[in-house]
């Protein structure tokens, strides 16, 4: 839990910076919005809203061949019935290959500042998971942190509120959603294990797909924007993954489930900052991993800090930041029974390089990963990135 007193720390310097420095504000992250938000946000003259973004890109891991890939391709439609009632979906292309219904719910404006949500939803848990759009962050690969701790793509069905209470300067979303499908039948009368140690619970993921649900799951989001140039966000998750009706009532068949999440994005001037912890804790991970062969860990944590310069003059229509990121991230952080953590979960990437935003909408990327873990074995090989990205 050390890591989380850093990132506290981090975060009150920065609040008390921004608010001795608020008159050079010239970005405030709190406007920022992603695809959906864009959407919602009701600026069309057409009832249709039509859009698409999409990453290219290049990894050429140290010693190894390179791999070049269309990673996705996403296309955003909505349509506004009324005043207050609209739909937004997002079609996803992964790879050319494999096609994903990355979003597609009906939001319902029922009063200001109140809407109620229903459909396939992401789940508001750190920075990434809800702004993913090529122009949105540093990096050419997402944070790692955003794809083991955070399983980002991260969505599901469910039923919500959100809206904000402006005179606090406070966004709130709270959602039941079906949880992360944890085993199934193997067709022989045993029990196949989903979950594992090495990407913690990114396997269950269910994506709408044939969901099993045998108890909702409940998340929430606090952002707080009271303060020019900075956004911060408190995040929770509880309840249990679902396992399939065959193999139920084995013990050990399902999880409990607590995760929370920290973040903070910041601007001044032409630097950029953001900063994220999240903590999950797992419950019955003994039984789990005794009934499935599987070696999930009782604690996944991670975190990282990342701080970017904008290196062209304020007020350009283009920007180029050199960027630098250091994330730690363990989905052993904890363990239970006779399981001893693998030290090849414990893991740190430091990330650098340049994020060049040709014109808005469309960005060039490139940087170097040096990637290791706590057993020092010499397989997780440190990566060259380029990419490009469009969003419209």
């Amino acid at each position: 839990m050390r890591h989380f007193f850093l990132l506290s720390a981090l975060l009150f310097s920065t609040v008390f910076f921004a608010q001795t420095r608020m008159d050079s504000i010239q970005f405030d992250p709190q406007k920022q919005l992603n695809a959906a938000q864009r959407i919602l946000s009701g600026n069309y003259a057409s009832a249709v809203t039509l859009g698409a973004y999409g990453e290219m890109l290049y990894n050429q891991p140290e010693g190894q061949n390179g791999e070049i890939d269309v990673q996705r391709l996403v296309v955003l439609l909505g349509y506004r019935f009324d005043d207050r009632t609209q739909f937004v979906t997002e079609i996803e292309f992964e790879h050319v290959e494999e096609v994903f219904v990355e979003q597609a719910f009906v939001n319902y404006n029922a009063a200001p500042n109140f809407n109620i949500r229903g459909g396939l939803m992401l789940v508001p848990m750190g920075i990434v998971n809800e702004f993913h759009e090529p122009t949105t962050f540093n990096g050419t690969e997402r944070p790692a942190i955003d794809n083991v701790i955070v399983p980002t793509t991260w969505r599901e069905l469910g039923v919500g509120v959100t809206g904000r209470f402006n005179s606090l300067s406070l966004g709130y979303q709270a959602y039941l959603f079906n949880g992360f499908k944890s085993a199934e039948s193997d067709g022989e009368g045993g029990v196949t294990g989903i979950l594992k140690g090495s990407n913690g619970l990114r396997s269950g993921r269910q994506k709408g797909i044939q969901s099993t649900i045998d108890q909702p799951n409940l998340s929430t989001k606090l952002d707080y924007y009271g303060i020019p140039g900075l956004r911060l966000g408190f995040s929770t998750y509880f309840g249990r993954t679902q396992a399939e009706d065959d193999v139920e009532t084995f013990d050990g068949s399902d999880i409990g489930i607590s995760m929370l999440g920290l973040d903070a994005r910041y601007a001044y001037n032409r630097f950029t900052a953001r900063g994220q912890f999240i903590y999950a804790s797992l419950s019955d991970t003994e039984a789990y991993n005794n009934l499935t062969g599987r070696d999930l860990g009782s604690a996944l944590q991670g975190w990282y800090v990342e701080g970017a310069y904008n290196l062209l003059p304020t007020g350009q229509r283009q920007k180029l930041f050199a960027f630098a990121r250091y994330e730690a991230f363990n989905t052993h952080a904890d363990t239970d029974g006779s399981l001893t953590a693998n030290e090849a979960y414990d893991r740190t990437d430091v990330t650098t390089g340049l994020t060049y935003h040709i014109a808005p909408g469309v960005v060039v990327k490139g940087d170097y990963q040096f990637r290791s873990n706590a057993l020092d074995d010499g397989d997780v090989a440190d990566r060259l990135n380029f990419g490009i990205g469009v969003w419209f």
